[in-house]
């Protein structure tokens, strides 16, 4: 008979000689058109017969006007894997730096900016799960789809979908941290800590085991690197939750800093102070959810382009942003730099006159 064969599209289950079989569409062109139509192909004494329908008749696809139309996509998504590999690249550099600094720095140490390294470490975890999903996904281009089924392939698919959620995880701690200090009014009870580790950590833990012992159970086909599945849901629903929450935290903290600055009460330094505490994580709130909320509310294959450029291109570059403004940006990092390199090189001009000294003496 026929072998299984992966035709750069679908994957064709091994079939007896004189029998035929029919497949859907293939998931990947539902993004860009939805249809339900069927191809088959028929086993004969020569091996696979072509796909009858063709895929662009059956998926109801435009063909390309020619070969210059197919390299002018595939330039574009060279460009584009490119782009977001820089903008990983850069924000690892970038995160690692900044949690260098955070911990070298002892006057650095404290509740705040512990938070902050988690929330950096979990930037960090994001992008090489991003690198290790393509190493393991799209490293050939010659790689056959129909036994991709591997341990490999599904636990590189668990550890980006846990790093995703960790990320959402940690961006709603930096908000709830946020409301707690407007709320005791700059006094945090380290006891906190431990909850937000829990929360930062182990919520995306418990969701992601909960989704593969469901993928295992009920839907172990693939790489599970399918998000037309109704188990994605299991992923999805606690991310569009920690969005949804973050931005309610965005509302209500913009209400309180607004209601303490028109306080006359409250002094110059401790309306720095809020305005200081505040910028940075009212700014990455929206940042982080607007967009990821508007392509939820939508089909997969609406907004195609739109979609790739804001998760692949725009996404690659958060951990940049976050770190400059947690780390590079902020004053009080700025001014322990500039103390520590004052100390520095106070040390090392009395440490030349010294010798110089010595010399003299000698």
């Amino acid at each position: 008979g026929c072998p299984t064969e992966w035709d750069g599209l679908s994957c064709w289950p091994a079939l007896p000689r004189g029998q035929s079989r029919a497949v859907a569409c293939p998931e990947i062109l539902s993004v860009f058109k939805k249809s339900k139509g069927l191809i088959q192909r028929n086993c004969t004494e020569w091996g696979w017969s072509p796909p009858s329908p063709p895929y662009h008749s059956a998926c109801q696809l435009e063909t390309l006007g020619s070969s210059n139309d197919t390299e002018a996509k595939a330039r574009h998504f060279v460009t584009m894997k490119v782009l977001y590999t820089c903008g990983y690249s850069t924000s690892l550099a970038a995160l690692l730096l900044a949690i260098g600094i955070f911990c070298c720095f002892r006057k650095l140490h404290c509740t705040r900016n512990s938070i902050h390294i988690h929330f950096f470490t979990s930037f960090i975890l994001r992008g090489t799960a991003v690198f290790i999903k393509d190493r393991v996904l799209f490293s050939d281009e010659s790689i056959d789809h129909c036994t991709m089924s591997t341990v490999t392939c599904k636990a590189a698919i668990t550890f980006f979908q846990y790093s995703v959620l960790a990320n959402f995880y940690w961006l709603l701690v930096e908000g709830l941290y946020l409301q707690t200090l407007l709320l005791l009014t700059f006094t945090c009870d380290r006891s906190y800590t431990w909850g937000y580790v829990l929360m930062g950590w182990g919520v995306p833990m418990v969701t992601v085991g909960v989704w593969v012992l469901t993928r295992l159970q009920y839907d172990n086909h693939g790489c599970w690197d399918d998000y037309s599945s109704v188990y994605w849901w299991v992923i999805k629903a606690p991310i569009l939750l920690a969005i949804f929450v973050n931005f309610l935290i965005f509302l209500n903290v913009t209400r309180m800093l607004a209601q303490k600055i028109r306080c006359p009460d409250l002094s110059r330094t401790h309306k720095q102070q809020y305005m200081r505490l505040t910028k940075s994580t009212l700014l990455l709130i929206p940042l982080f959810g607007v967009h990821y909320v508007v392509f939820a509310l939508f089909p997969e294959h609406v907004g195609v382009d739109a979609r790739l450029y804001f998760e692949l291109v725009l996404g690659s570059y958060q951990g940049f942003l976050v770190a400059l403004l947690y780390c590079f940006l902020n004053g009080e990092v700025q001014a322990e730099i500039r103390r520590n390199w004052g100390t520095w090189q106070r040390s090392m001009e009395s440490n030349v006159f010294n010798l110089a000294t010595q010399d003299f003496t000698a």
